[in-house]
């Protein structure tokens, strides 16, 4: 095993040894954005060690406090026929970890420090890391928290400093909690929120990751900015509404790499619970791209349903996704679509196609073994929008150009995976999936393989 995997395999082991920790803090779930945790409630009980970690009272009377907390991960991957052979590499298999530790000072009700360090490293991979894959050592947040208005019914706060951002399902800004590398984003955000309704308010600066220690490049210029909404009525369906703009020195499409200006208007309507659920979004993009302008849009539509009083609570869901791509290669019009900085597992747990010029039929149901073991199978059908257009990765990134074919098909992605969760604080994922390659990619890859992907993930989290 390459030595710079040692330090990591250590400090898991380390955490590891703290399972006995494992203690119930009054029922809360550990939250994907750990800032968004709170344990004020500790501050009248009884407290054990663990949970003075998660609490510890700065003064007498208990205005201020502080807490503590982490996460390791390591994650094993065999890949085989990545990028359906193109690279010539057949198997690969690889070690991926992670580490983090982070502090949430409290000095009174209105003000708030929240800090968190994190180290991604790659190991064994034949063509070396990809970007979603290390970064060393870096600050993943680092911002203060000013309450304007606290009030018990509604509050304004403004952030700023370095933080992650995730809204809605991640189609357009997620956090990408399932690569290696999560995003991060300097800058500063509005935040109000009311007992049916939230809106933020954001300005932030994208950083270039490198896979060294503190050595992340800013970009020193806003080039992401937005609104997003969510109004939340019971027995309602629940409703997002968002703007968000992003500005990029250069984007490559098929139509070429030109400096970008895009604007994304969009709306989301969803339900979670038990019986129906749904999931439907819609988006409208328009700028420049270079001296040309830019036409795209994207709708999805998901529905499912929870049988919640049968033994292991299944669930059959159906997603359908429309996402447009270039019409015509040269004529100075882009229509392809620009996930802005999706969601890394959203068309399944290794995604091979990115959610640009892409059409999609993706069925997938979930049951719970016992209470602790969930099961998912899926199915995952992949054409392309436009015959002008190629294929992108799944951060959006151009991949394979496809104007040359008027083949439609990339193929067929079968997933199964299996997430043990042993206890509050470990849970062990498994998976497998096999993507058959369809007509384009025989079309224009030399020699197309198959692709099989398996992976085992450890996670502990205090």
């Amino acid at each position: 095993m390459p030595a710079k995997s040692l330090p990591g395999l250590v400090g898991l082991c380390t955490l590891l040894i703290a399972l006995h920790l494992s203690i119930q803090v009054n029922g809360q779930s550990f939250k994907l954005m750990r800032f968004d945790e709170d344990y004020s409630n500790l501050k009248d009980s009884t407290l054990n060690f663990y949970q003075k970690i998660k609490y510890t009272a700065l003064s007498k009377n208990k205005p201020a406090y502080v807490s503590f907390g982490g996460s390791a991960r390591v994650e094993y991957v065999s890949f085989n026929n990545e990028d359906w052979g193109r690279l010539g590499i057949g198997h690969n298999d690889f070690l991926l970890q992670r580490y983090d530790l982070h502090a949430d000072l409290h000095l009174s009700n209105r003000f708030r420090v929240f800090a968190q360090i994190r180290s991604a490293w790659e190991s064994g991979r034949k063509n070396g890391a990809r970007p979603i894959d290390e970064d060393r050592f870096n600050v993943q947040n680092l911002f203060v928290d000013a309450a304007v208005i606290q009030k018990d019914d509604h509050a304004l706060v403004i952030r700023a400093g370095r933080q992650e951002l995730d809204y809605g399902s991640g189609r357009l800004i997620s956090v990408r909690e399932g690569p290696n590398v999560r995003l991060y984003f300097d800058g500063a955000k509005l935040m109000y929120t009311s007992a049916h309704w939230s809106v933020d308010g954001f300005a932030m600066m994208a950083d270039t990751i490198k896979p060294g220690a503190l050595d992340n490049t800013s970009s020193r210029q806003i080039n992401l900015w937005g609104v997003y909404s969510k109004l939340i009525i019971p027995a309602f369906p629940n409703i997002d509404l968002y703007y968000i703009g992003v500005k990029r020195d250069l984007s490559m499409f098929e139509e070429g790499a030109q400096k970008e200006l895009r604007h994304t208007m969009g709306t989301r309507i969803w339900r979670y619970g038990g019986g129906l659920i749904y999931n439907l979004e819609a988006a409208w993009q328009f700028g420049t791209f270079g001296s040309g302008t830019i036409r795209a849009w994207t709708a999805s539509a998901e529905a499912g349903y929870l049988f919640e009083h049968l033994n292991g609570k299944p669930t059959i869901n159906l997603r359908n996704d429309y996402i447009s791509g270039d019409s015509k290669k040269g004529d100075g019009k882009l229509e392809s679509f620009n996930p802005i900085y999706p969601k890394g597992g959203y068309f399944g747990f290794s995604p091979q196609i990115g959610p640009v010029n892409l059409i999609d039929i993706h069925p997938y149901a979930t049951i719970n073994v016992g209470k602790k073991i969930l099961a998912q199978a899926d199915v995952v059908m992949n054409w392309r929008y436009s015959t002008q257009d190629g294929i992108y990765r799944p951060s959006g990134s151009f991949n394979l150009p496809g104007s040359s074919s008027q083949k439609k098909y990339i193929g067929t992605a079968y997933l199964a995976s299996v997430v043990y969760s042993m206890n509050r604080n470990l849970s062990l994922n498994c998976g497998m999936q096999y993507f058959k390659t369809g007509a384009f990619v025989s079309d224009v890859v030399t020699t197309p393989k198959d692709g099989l992907f398996i992976n085992t993930r450890i996670s502990f989290k205090f």
